[in-house]
């Protein structure tokens, strides 16, 4: 099963790759996003980054999604509770052994947080969480966030507008759930270069970084 996965970091039969990490080692499972596949730009750099700090990460698609490859129609996800099951079945089909933290790009990561409390699973890591549709703020997608037990690390940019530090500061979140936020970051981790001086790849990199401090603290 593990031509269904993209891996990135450690390499080499036993001690890494698609068979498995070293001993101790911790896989970061990352879906993509509603609109985008697990190797666009974003996902590359964001799986490299993370790998830069010793972590195995396995990406996958979801169904609809793999189905564009195939030539099949450009429909949009199909309900979240289908996307749930598949997510689930992508864990189970994972191969190695260790600590897995579950995640995923904005869709991806929202449906790893809602199977988490039933998984095998360390944590949970959403990067660009859609707290709400664009322009929506009064459909809020946080009842589990509430009751969330197990570690949920979302990183957010301030300028995301599926959910801004004003709006957060407002949500009723579990204790289990921290956020790292990147300043001047939109919903894809880029920040405004004149205005900051700073670059996506610069965020992306401040991202894996306050994750791989989370994972190691958990």
């Amino acid at each position: 099963m593990a031509e269904q996965f993209l891996f990135d970091g450690p390499e080499g039969g036993p001690e890494g790759g698609p068979e498995g990490g070293p001993e101790g080692a911790v896989t970061v499972l990352l879906a993509h996003g509603a609109g985008a596949a697990i190797d666009t730009p974003f996902m590359n750099q964001m799986a490299q980054a993370l790998a830069s700090h010793g972590l195995r990460v396995a990406r996958f698609e979801f169904d609809y999604m793999a189905a564009r490859r195939e030539g099949g129609p450009k429909r949009p996800p199909p309900k979240v509770e289908m996307l749930c099951d598949e997510y689930r079945a992508a864990l189970e089909a994972l191969p190695g052994s260790g600590r897995v933290i579950l995640g995923g790009k904005s869709l991806g990561g929202r449906v790893a947080s809602m199977i988490a409390e039933g998984a095998d699973c360390a944590g949970v890591l959403c990067l660009g969480y859609p707290f709400h549709p664009q322009g929506k703020p009064e459909k809020l997608r946080v009842a589990h966030l509430a009751r969330a037990e197990r570690p949920v690390r979302i990183v957010q940019g301030t300028r995301d507008p599926f959910g801004t530090p004003e709006e957060v500061a407002g949500y009723r979140l579990s204790k289990a759930v921290s956020l790292q936020w990147l300043q001047d970051g939109d919903h894809d981790f880029k920040p405004r270069k004149r205005v900051t001086g700073r670059t996506q790849a610069d965020l992306i990199a401040e991202a894996a970084a306050g994750t791989a401090t989370w994972i190691a603290a958990l």
